[in-house]
Order: structure tokens, then C-alpha cells, then sequence
């Protein structure tokens, strides 16, 4: 019998790693956004943008024939991406600039991306740097499509990578691949821009096992910088996504109510239910009522009441009159959970990701 564990967790090129000598504030334009394009939650702070939220992402243009990648992160890894090929990862880069050069003469495009989940680190991109001779240009225009992914583990790829299903704490962090989730392979396949606001072992109401009660996934939404108490993020007016895509439940019911905790079952359930139907308002009222919002559900060993709880939600809110809130439940066949701690898998995204493909085509979308 499976079971389920959430837990807290084209050209020539020569690559090469160059130790920066001053902070990322060096990077090469007075803004980094000015010549970088993201849709993460990011926060600027003087020649720097920081960030908390696993699949944040980076990309830029230049001319020449090498680009360097200024970062300060002690704890993340890190894709870098040129023409859409992945040349390089950078594992707990430090504070760096990264240097891809023996390119051919033109111009490339260049993608960073944070892999891995690190909630209580503030990691610092410091822009891209040409090579000499060379010059970052203007940055790519944001897509059109817009996405965001609301979950916990397996909305951010929780050791998705792994060969095996028992996996330490460095090795989960190590096998972690948000940018090959399901819902960054679902965006990237739209050509859409995309958030995964994702954090692992945390419900709507309830954490996995009953960790660290008094605390919710709630508690950290509004926040770019996670570690940061209070801190909310400074939504742009440019991000407006059309789709939004929530899976929060797994934690709140994959385990028994211990001891001790506040809720018997049937009361967790009612908490769940009421905590949703609020959340759900919150992004009413940030997105408007043209955005699609998906309540989704998946396979529970050992109970239901996380399908049956999401599947109510969206009947009741239905009823409501918000028939712009659909539910969609993807099945666990096919699915070999062999990514760490019986999470999905790099074969079992691409699989997720291409059910959720099929039922983003049932939906009334104003792309």
C-alpha cells in the first residue's frame, strides 16, 4: 500500500566560476529589474532583488560572447539557462558571479532559476553582467499568460530528482527541482510567466502530523520574504494572472489527529472548509472575478476527507455564484512516487502536468 510523507523540506560553451569581490550591489545597471525580467515575488533592496519562494526566476538578453550571473546565496541551487538549454547548476553558490563564456559572437538569451526551497534564507540576485566586449540588453517582455501555483510539497517538486525514496535532509535539497514541477513544466509549455508559491508541510489550517500549531500556510502567503515576519509583498500592478491553480490538503489530512491537537476530525474538516472559503476571498479580491481559480485535490491513502473537503469547497462556493471556481482532482495511477519520502517523481510531474494541460483546456480562459 503507497503512502503518503509531506514533510518540512546550441553553441560551444566553456563555464566558469569567478568569486565576486564585492557585494551583488556591483551588478551591472543602477536597477536590476531594469534590464532582468521576473514574475516572482522579489523585494529591491539598493543594486539587489531578494527573494524566499522556491522557482523564482530570472532572464535577460545580451550580446557578446559570455555573461555572468551575480548571486548571493549560501543555501539554494540554481539552474542557468542560455538560448533555453541548461548549461549549468550551481549548488549553495555563495556569493558569486557565475560566468558562462566561449559563446558564439550574437545575441543569447540567459535564465536563472531557484530550484530548491530554503524558507528561512533571503537569497540576493544581483543582475547579469556582460563579458568584455559585450553588452546586457534590454530585457524580454513579460508573456502574456499568466499562472500562479499555490501548494505545498508537491507543488514545489519536493525531491522530484531523488533515485530513491529515502532521502536525508541534504539530499532532499539536493533533488528538489522546482523549475521541473508540474506547474512550471504546465507554464512553460503555455508560454505563460508563473508563480510557485509553494512551501512544504504546511496546510490550510493544519500541518503535516500537527507541527507547529498556531501556523498555516495563511501565515506566510502575503509574504515575498518568508523569514520575515510581517513582511508582505508589494504586488505589481503588471501581475494579474488569469489562472490560479491551488492545491493545499495533503498536510491538513494525510495524517491522523494526534492527541492533544485542537480539532477532532470532523471539526477539522469544518475549519478547513471555512479557512478555504476565506482564502478564496482573499484572491477575489487581489486577482478580480475574471480570474479562474482551481481547487485541486489528489489520492489519499488511507482517507478521502481531503478530495471530499476540496471537492465541497468548490460546490459551496458555486453556489455562491462564483462559477469562475472549478475543482480538479488528479488521479494517482501512473504515478510511481518514487521521488524522495514517496513524493512525486520527475516522471510523475510530467504526468500531473499533463492532466492539469487537459483540463486548462475545459476552462473558459481569456488568454
Amino acid at each position: 500500500m503507497k503512502r503518503f510523507t509531506a514533510v518540512l523540506a546550441a553553441a560551444t560553451l566553456t563555464v566558469g566560476l569567478v568569486v565576486a569581490a564585492a557585494p551583488p550591489a556591483q551588478a551591472g545597471t543602477p536597477h536590476v529589474l531594469g534590464r532582468a525580467h521576473t514574475a516572482g515575488r522579489v523585494e529591491v533592496n539598493g543594486g539587489a532583488v531578494q527573494y524566499s519562494w522556491p522557482g523564482v526566476y530570472f532572464e535577460g538578453r545580451f550580446r557578446g560572447t559570455g555573461v555572468g550571473v551575480v548571486l548571493n546565496d549560501t543555501d539554494n541551487d540554481y539552474e542557468v539557462q542560455i538560448d533555453g538549454a541548461t548549461v549549468d547548476t550551481l549548488v549553495k553558490p555563495g556569493q558569486i558571479t557565475h560566468w558562462v563564456t566561449g559563446l558564439r559572437r550574437g545575441v543569447h538569451t540567459v535564465r536563472l532559476v531557484k530550484r530548491t526551497e530554503s524558507q528561512w534564507m533571503v537569497s540576493e540576485f544581483g543582475g547579469f553582467v556582460a563579458a568584455p566586449g559585450g553588452a546586457i540588453l534590454g530585457k524580454p517582455a513579460a508573456r502574456g499568460r499568466q499562472i500562479e501555483f499555490i501548494g505545498d510539497s508537491n507543488t514545489v517538486g519536493y525531491g522530484n530528482m531523488s533515485t530513491t525514496r529515502e532521502c536525508t535532509g541534504d539530499e532532499v535539497a539536493r533533488t528538489t527541482n522546482a523549475n521541473l514541477s508540474f506547474g512550471a513544466i504546465t507554464a512553460q509549455r503555455l508560454g505563460a510567466d508563473y508563480q510557485i508559491n509553494a512551501f512544504s508541510g504546511l496546510g490550510m489550517v493544519r500541518n503535516y502530523n500537527g507541527h507547529t500549531p498556531g501556523t498555516d500556510y495563511r501565515t506566510y502567503y502575503d509574504r515575498a520574504l518568508l523569514s520575515v515576519d510581517g513582511d508582505v509583498w508589494n504586488k505589481p500592478r503588471t501581475w494579474r494572472p488569469q489562472l490560479v491553480v491551488v492545491g493545499l490538503g495533503l498536510n491538513d489530512f494525510s495524517t491522523a489527529v494526534n492527541p492533544g491537537e485542537a480539532w477532532t476530525p470532523e471539526s477539522l474538516v469544518a475549519a478547513y472548509r471555512t479557512a478555504y472559503q476565506g482564502f478564496l476571498d482573499k484572491l477575489r479580491t487581489r486577482y478580480g472575478r475574471h480570474t479562474i481559480i482551481v481547487v485541486s485535490s489528489t489520492y489519499l491513502w488511507n482517507t478521502t476527507a481531503f478530495a471530499d473537503a476540496a471537492q465541497q469547497v468548490v460546490t459551496d462556493r458555486n453556489a455562491q455564484g462564483d462559477d469562475r471556481v472549478r475543482y480538479w482532482y488528479y488521479e494517482d495511477t501512473g504515478l510511481d512516487h518514487l521521488g524522495c519520502h514517496w513524493h512525486p517523481s520527475l516522471h510523475d510531474h510530467q504526468l500531473i502536468a499533463d492532466r492539469l494541460d487537459d483540463f486548462i483546456g475545459t476552462l473558459p480562459l481569456r488568454w
